[in-house]
């Protein structure tokens, strides 16, 4: 029998009817974990020692740190995967496995709705749990069920259709600061997200090709996104002042990877400054997608474009063209029978209605 230290926790390692067992002590404390193992060892030795469920054996914030070391790091939204964990961490604390129950998931739910939080958010963070305890069920073998299956998802309004008019955009691109501008302007000709911005290094980016290449994109697909002349343009001009102290295309002044709290509150500066009201960085996605769709762009490219991986995203964008089902119904003039139609509606009229 002995203890070994794993991170900040003592776990105990010893053998039982000839099989090796490992056991949290849930303690970083030595001598706590010390009589712990004391305990178990009594036990052992009373006959009233049972091997428990991987789940009864294993907590909560054992899931969560692994699941972030082992999966999450290698994901283009880890830096929100943290956020999320770490809203879990304070709400839930440190229970085993199997305490984590639909009843308590319910409760998160509530507790979030109270603190004025979305239902987007909230799904997201539920997301991770539910992923952290597949991992668990499927791979890790801890536990034999996933709670967070067996709890509804929340309705999301997802109806937002927020994009710039070329007025609204002259006056807030003039409104922001340098580098956000520069931001903003590549994010309305790429059509890419903020986080596929903020991580795009000169790797990804083929200037005689008229490339840029998203290695991570939020799907964790690998994405290629042709640029057109004012993103060319904007890349050059960045090529050429580029620093050598980092490959990002677009980092902040201490040559670092820029904030998303920073863009925001820089953002809402240059949108006080406009006076405009009601704006997101994303909604510059948005406004890539309807100008294109205005332009009479194909759904299937622009959904391509975007990265979508399912076309119902694109739809949403289907009303800013009406003219595209313009065919369909133009499908319907068959020549001579639409003129026979006519003769024959106008013969109607000049006799009148058929008595009944």
């Amino acid at each position: 029998m002995g203890l070994v230290k794993r991170g900040h926790t003592w776990w105990m390692s010893f053998m039982y009817q000839g099989q090796q067992v490992r056991r949290s002590t849930g303690t970083p404390d030595k001598r706590l974990a010390e009589a712990i193992l004391g305990q178990v060892k009594v036990q052992i030795i009373e006959g009233r020692f049972f091997e428990k469920p991987e789940a009864q054996q294993r907590t909560l914030m054992e899931l969560v740190d692994r699941y972030i070391s082992e999966h999450a790091v290698r994901r283009a939204n880890y830096r929100r995967e943290l956020t999320s964990v770490k809203t879990l961490k304070a709400f839930f604390g440190n229970p085993m496995l199997d305490q984590v129950t639909p009843k308590r998931i319910v409760a998160y739910k509530n507790h979030r709705y109270t603190n004025g939080v979305k239902p987007a958010t909230i799904n997201r963070e539920l997301a991770t749990l539910k992923k952290a305890f597949n991992l668990a069920r499927r791979e890790w073998e801890w536990c034999t069920d996933n709670p967070v299956c067996r709890v509804s998802m929340e309705r999301e309004n997802n109806t937002r259709d927020r994009w710039l008019t070329v007025d609204e955009e002259t006056h807030l691109l003039n409104a922001a600061a340098p580098w956000l501008r520069e931001l903003m302007l590549f994010a309305v000709h790429s059509g890419m997200r903020m986080g596929e911005i903020l991580g795009l290094t000169w790797a990804g980016v083929d200037l005689f090709r008229r490339i840029v290449t998203v290695f991570k994109s939020k799907n964790g697909e690998r994405r290629s996104i042709p640029l057109n002349q004012t993103a060319l343009d904007l890349l050059k001009h960045k090529a050429g002042s580029r620093s050598v102290e980092t490959e990002l295309v677009f980092p902040s002044n201490a040559q670092t990877r820029l904030n998303a709290s920073n863009i925001s509150r820089s953002l809402n500066l240059a949108l006080e400054k406009a006076k405009m009201t009601n704006f997101h960085f994303h909604d510059l996605r948005h406004t890539c997608a309807t100008r294109m769709v205005q332009a009479g762009v194909d759904l299937y490219k622009v959904q391509r474009l975007l990265g979508h991986k399912s076309p119902i995203m694109t739809q949403r964008y289907a009303h800013h063209y009406p003219e595209s089902l313009r065919d369909g119904v133009e499908a319907l003039d068959l020549g001579r029978a639409v003129s026979t139609n006519l003769a024959q509606l106008q013969v109607v009229s000049e006799r009148g209605p058929a008595s009944c």
